[in-house]
């Protein structure tokens, strides 16, 4: 009898665990980045949901009777996807929950690994973003990174630690003073963990190019329409 496993059908000599490493190792410079700028909460929600997320791939392998996957870094990579689509100022609940949804929910229900229908961490973020929608939108900045053209009370940075922000979009929106290209490049504006530093975004692509994980006509292309498109529509 003809049995044939899930996707991919590809012969390579890297194993999954190698691609999840070189994956991890790509987000180190947005995690550091992160801290530099939200300050140590960020490692505090990246723990979170990088352990539970570990702990729910174990928890629920052992109740479906089925071999130990944590060895291949998948839950591990989820984690950390996950704390990136995540605001640094988040109740510490939440990533909780957000990686029970992308584990068990998303994941394993459907199969493990190569058969869950999206991606687990980007589910659980559209999830949570619709049931927390206060507490995924709330941005903060480090006061001392601060400065007057992008926020409303930077006079203040010298006595506080925190300062409440906006995501670039949502200052256009509003007609309120944009960050500079600088700062929007360094990642000194509200957003999410892993969405504010463009540079070390860059430098964690590079690092994936060089490794031959990804290649580097799909982002160009991505990022080529969307200038188009953008230069268009006169912005």
């Amino acid at each position: 009898m003809l049995q044939v496993s899930s996707s991919p059908h590809i012969r390579d000599s890297a194993t999954t665990q190698r691609l999840m490493l070189d994956v991890v190792i790509a987000l180190i410079p947005a995690i550091l980045a992160s801290t530099w700028i939200f300050g140590w909460r960020v490692l505090l929600v990246t723990a979170l949901t990088t352990g539970t997320a570990v702990l729910f791939e174990y928890l629920s392998r052992r109740l479906m009777k089925r071999y130990n996957s944590i060895g291949d870094m998948s839950a591990l990579v989820t984690g950390l996807l996950l704390a990136m689509n995540l605001p640094p100022t988040i109740p510490l609940w939440i990533p909780v929950v957000g990686s029970f949804i992308a584990i068990i929910i998303v994941k394993q229900f459907f199969g493990g690994i190569g058969q869950n229908f999206m991606n687990p961490a980007l589910a659980a973020r559209v999830i949570l973003m619709l049931s927390f929608p206060a507490a995924m939108t709330r941005w903060a900045i480090l006061a001392d990174r601060a400065r007057s053209a992008t926020t409303a009370v930077a006079e203040q940075a010298g006595r506080l630690d925190l300062i409440a922000t906006a995501t670039p979009l949502y200052i256009m929106q509003n007609q309120g003073d944009m960050p500079t290209y600088l700062e929007m490049f360094i990642g000194i504006k509200g957003g999410c963990i892993g969405e504010v530093s463009v540079l070390a975004l860059l430098i964690g692509a590079i690092y994936l190019i060089v490794r031959k994980v990804i290649n580097i006509w799909i982002p160009l292309t991505y990022i080529g329409t969307v200038a188009v498109i953008t230069a268009l529509a006169g912005q």
